[in-house]
């Protein structure tokens, strides 16, 4: 990211919300989002050992994909059915991608998870990388496609380019982008890489 624009955003962010996303402002924003609370969650959810448990991690995908304020009302109700119609191979296999992708060989997990979303149209951007961006929220990154598609604008970058189905290329190319980038602004506009790509949501025109 250019170094210029992005300090241009930094400013402007900073004269309305002097304290980052410690403002007052920010934080009664970011209660409505319950981020907290479901990276809590997340944790406990998902850790490797309540992973074993394929029946019980695949209800608390659902629970987590239907409380989050990132996923539209669209998704959340086509996820919840598509997941309690899997059958018991179906189930292990979602909730091993999702294993994967948080614990072990992430590439490996990613591409399954967009596999079998992909069998009912469901390899949505959102969905692929919403409990991610809960587990590891300074690390991994959630992906909204019209804040990626605004960065990638504002900055001019042309590689990685957005499509709209989910790879790995992407996922991985955006995410250093946003852990490089957030490194040289102010630390209250980086608490985690959810608020900051927040921050260019809200600066980028």
């Amino acid at each position: 990211m250019d170094a210029k624009k992005l300090k241009a955003l930094e400013g402007d962010f900073l004269m309305q919300y002097p304290q980052g996303f410690a403002d007052p402002e920010m934080v009664k924003i970011g209660k409505k989002h319950n981020v907290g609370k479901l990276t809590e969650q997340t944790k406990q959810f998902f850790s490797k050992q309540a992973c074993s448990n394929v029946h019980v991690t695949a209800e608390n995908m659902i629970k987590v994909v239907s409380r989050s304020s990132m996923v539209s009302m669209f998704e959340k109700p086509k996820f919840r059915d598509f997941v309690r119609s899997m059958d018991e191979n179906e189930k292990a296999f979602m909730v091993n991608a999702l294993s994967q992708m948080l614990h072990g060989k992430q590439q490996l997990g990613f591409e399954a998870f967009v596999e079998i979303l992909r069998t009912q149209k469901l390899a949505k951007w959102s969905l692929v990388t919403i409990i991610p961006s809960y587990y590891k929220p300074t690390k991994d990154v959630f992906v909204k496609p019209t804040t990626a598609k605004g960065i990638l604008k504002h900055f001019e970058i042309e590689d990685p380019v957005y499509k709209p189905a989910p790879t790995w290329d992407f996922y991985k190319k955006y995410r250093k982008m946003i852990n490089e980038a957030k490194k040289n602004v102010d630390k209250n506009l980086s608490p985690s890489n959810a608020a900051f790509s927040g921050f260019l949501m809200m600066t980028v025109r």
